[in-house]
This record gives C-alpha cells, structure tokens and sequence, in this order.
C-alpha cells in the first residue's frame, strides 16, 4: 500500500472538490496521510466551517491531521511518504515552493518530502496564474521531482488571470509521478 501525503492549502472554493478525489484515492487503496495549512486548518469561511473540513478529513483518511511544522518535519527523515499531492495549491504556496519558504505544514512537509527524491504533485488554485503567479508555476515545472496535474482557466471571462486545476485527473497524475512522468498536457482548454 502506497503511503499518500495530501496538503490542503487555503483555496476553499475547492475544498468540496477536492475531498471527493480524497475520497476517491483512499477507496482505491491508498493510505492517505492528510495536511494541512494553519488557514485550511482554522479558518472558517463561507465555504464551510473548518472544523466540519478537519472532521472529514480524518473520516476520510482514518489518520490524524499534520498542521504543524514540528509534525511535518519527519516526513523526510523517516521517509513517509511515496507521494505528497498538494491539492489545492494556492498562490501563495507556489510563491513559497518556488522560492524555498518553508513556513507552514505544507512548505515544510513538502521540502522534506522532496529530500526523498519522491514525487510531489501540485494542483493548483490561483487568481493570479497568468500574472504574478506564472513565474513560480514556470520555476516549479523545471525542478525535479515536482509534478503539475493539469490546469486551466477557469473563467476566463470574469477571471482572465485565474487558473485552476482539473482535479478529477488527480489520481492519473499520480500515478504518472510514480514512474517519474509528468502527465500531458499540463495546460487544457478553458472550463
């Protein structure tokens, strides 16, 4: 059984989205180790309570949530994972992924992930991904290791610089990242 990390950031428009492909991973015999961002972790929002996301999170996965960073910290030394999917990744983590920052659960869990040379597989959920936040997508697709799942504007009309990923193509992502291939294309037609 593959030992499966899964980071939420705090893109909750998606988080409904999001769980259903949680659900999906864990029914196809996968343990899920969930984590979490102090804002997915704590805040409430009109998408839901976080306590109602934290509880079925653990309904889901059967395990305990990783929220802090002296939590995350082990993933590397004890090589936890086989895989980290970051789903949904925010902006703001792209930034920090990119750049190095390793402030949160999720950066932290995702750096010490990636020590392991194993895969780490990003979906990603930002308003700006065709302007400020294209830069870090464009570094973060030459790095080894990171994989994307394949993304899109998702309305390209009233939010021409928005780009979300299809998170149903998650697991074939994952898959494809075990064997070291990035699942193509990375980029689809608008939603």
């Amino acid at each position: 059984m593959k030992n499966i990390g899964f980071a939420l950031c705090g893109s909750f428009c998606t988080f409904k989205e999001v769980f259903e492909e949680i659900e999906f991973l864990k029914a196809e015999g996968y343990n899920i180790v969930p984590i979490m961002s102090d804002n997915s972790y704590s805040l409430d929002t009109r998408f839901g309570k976080a306590a109602d996301w934290r509880s079925l999170f653990i309904e889901i996965t059967g395990n305990e949530i990783i929220h802090t960073i002296p939590q995350a910290e082990p993933i590397g030394p004890k090589k936890l994972l086989d895989a980290l999917i970051i789903a949904p990744c925010t902006g703001n983590t792209l930034a920090k992924l990119a750049t190095g920052v390793t402030d949160t659960a999720v950066t932290l869990a995702a750096k010490a992930h990636l020590r392991n040379a194993r895969p780490l597989i990003i979906a990603p959920s930002t308003n700006d991904a065709l302007a400020n936040a294209s830069k870090n997508i464009g570094m973060l697709l030459n790095y080894k290791n990171i994989y994307f799942v394949p993304f899109s504007q998702d309305s390209y009309r009233t939010k021409p610089l928005s780009m979300v990923a299809n998170f149903p193509l998650i697991k074939n992502t994952l898959e494809c990242a075990l064997e070291g291939e990035q699942i193509q294309p990375i980029v689809m037609s608008p939603r």
